[in-house]
């Protein structure tokens, strides 16, 4: 399992265009603050989902506790070791489509298991992980015969089957319709309940981090603070029209969140 830690951390770049003069192009030379002074600890086996603005840093935050950019200062610990970088066992779901599209639904799958010597064990854990997101029959498949849905199953199958400490995911519903989402999400939190990893979310719907999430936690706009970190003591499955501590939670996060009252 892997408990985060994430201290004083600050992200900054460096605004690299350049602007046109009489004597020639010039840089701009502007650094734009993304993370302000974060602080944040991550429970093992806990499911966290974060919310904020477009543009806040929310996936910039993910990127850098996957170890793909590093913080302009402060640190970001798994288990008080800190991430130097990707790591086998901090497995990233991203935004778009990761699949490789010349290799099929299984071969995908195998990736992470390429050190396993026992073929037979491997085939099993293949096996295993593709019927858990319900994709048999689809082995042999490639991405571009996919749906949505099943694109991210096979993701989420890929990810789960290198058995990873932490799982990060990067809007892991965006782009697919109304149904599909819907089933998804359902899969993902069963999922957890059942395996308990250590897993990160970072979604724009508040409903989403509402039903699946043990913690929720709210970004500023840009340069992003934490402005409220919430933990959601609530059995389930959830249902927000009925309970109304969750039914005030969310209309709290969507004033929040610049929106008056909540649809």
């Amino acid at each position: 399992m892997s408990a985060i830690k994430i201290k004083n951390l600050k992200k900054s770049y460096l605004d690299k265009r350049r602007i046109a003069r009489s004597n020639g192009s010039q840089p701009i030379n502007h650094v734009i603050d993304v993370l302000n002074d974060i602080n944040l600890e991550f429970e093992d086996g806990e499911m966290v989902c974060i919310l904020g603005p477009s543009g806040c840093g929310k996936s910039t935050l993910l990127r850098m506790i996957a170890g793909f950019e590093q913080a302009t200062s402060g640190e970001v610990l798994i288990n008080d070791a800190p991430i130097e970088g990707p790591r086998a066992d901090n497995i990233f779901v991203f935004q778009h489509s990761g699949l490789l599209p010349w290799m099929t639904v299984w071969e995908n799958v195998e990736l992470g298991l390429r050190h396993l010597e026992n073929l037979q064990k491997k085939d099993e854990t293949i096996q295993e992980y593709i019927s858990m997101v319900e994709l048999t029959g689809f082995e042999h498949h490639y991405p571009h015969q996919l749906s949505g849905g099943m694109l991210r199953r096979a993701e989420l199958a890929r990810a789960l089957a290198v058995n990873p400490e932490t799982l990060i995911m990067d809007e892991p519903f965006s782009g697919l319709d109304f149904l599909t989402h819907m089933k998804i999400r359902e899969e993902v939190v069963n999922m957890h309940e059942f395996m308990r990893k250590t897993t990160l979310v970072v979604t724009h719907d508040i409903d989403d981090a509402l039903i699946m999430g043990d913690r929720v936690i709210v970004m500023s706009e840009r340069p992003a603070t934490i402005k409220l970190e919430k933990k959601l003591n609530f059995g389930r499955p959830r249902d927000l029209g009925q309970n109304p501590e969750l039914k005030e939670l969310r209309d709290e996060i969507f004033f929040m969140l610049g929106v008056s009252y909540a649809i």
